[in-house]
Parts: C-alpha cells; structure tokens; sequence
C-alpha cells in the first residue's frame, strides 16, 4: 500500500504547463559536456573475466604503455642489405 501512495507523489499533475518553469528549455543542453567527460570502455566477456575491477585494468594498460615506452622497436632493414651481410 506504501508505494502505491509512494508513486502517486512522484508523477507530475497533468495541468503543469512550460510557462510554469522559469527559464528557457534547450535540447541535449548538456550533450556535449557529457561525451567529452564521460569515457566508459566496454570490455570483452573474456577479458573482463581475468580482471577483477578498474584498478586492475588500469594498472595492466600502464604497465602496457610503460613498457611499449621503454622497449627498444628493432629497425628494418631493406632486403637486399639483410643478404650482403649475411653472405659475408
């Protein structure tokens, strides 16, 4: 019985009108605020299984950049040079 009276507060009167409300209305006002701050990942059923939380997770990909950083990359080499020094 509670929330049937609970809910019957929460829903607006039906003779509410725009002019009722101070201010002017803008559409998706906060849209763009709201993509640029939010950045919620979506990760893979598999991979969401080996980490337990977002410490986690963010403590592996910095770790992942710190070494990607740090990791000296091999430098590439044209064909026709690998085979002058390997021939000797």
């Amino acid at each position: 019985m509670k929330k049937a009276k609970q809910t019957e507060k929460d829903e607006l009167r039906v003779e509410y009108k725009r002019s009722d409300f101070s201010g002017v209305f803008v559409r998706g006002k906060y849209a763009k605020r709201m993509s640029e701050s939010s950045n919620v990942i979506v990760l893979k059923p598999e991979v969401s299984e080996v980490f337990p939380n977002e410490e986690a997770v963010n403590n592996a990909l910095l770790s992942l950049i710190k070494l990607a950083q740090t990791t000296a990359r091999p430098i590439s080499r044209s064909a026709g040079r690998a085979k002058k020094l390997h021939a000797g």
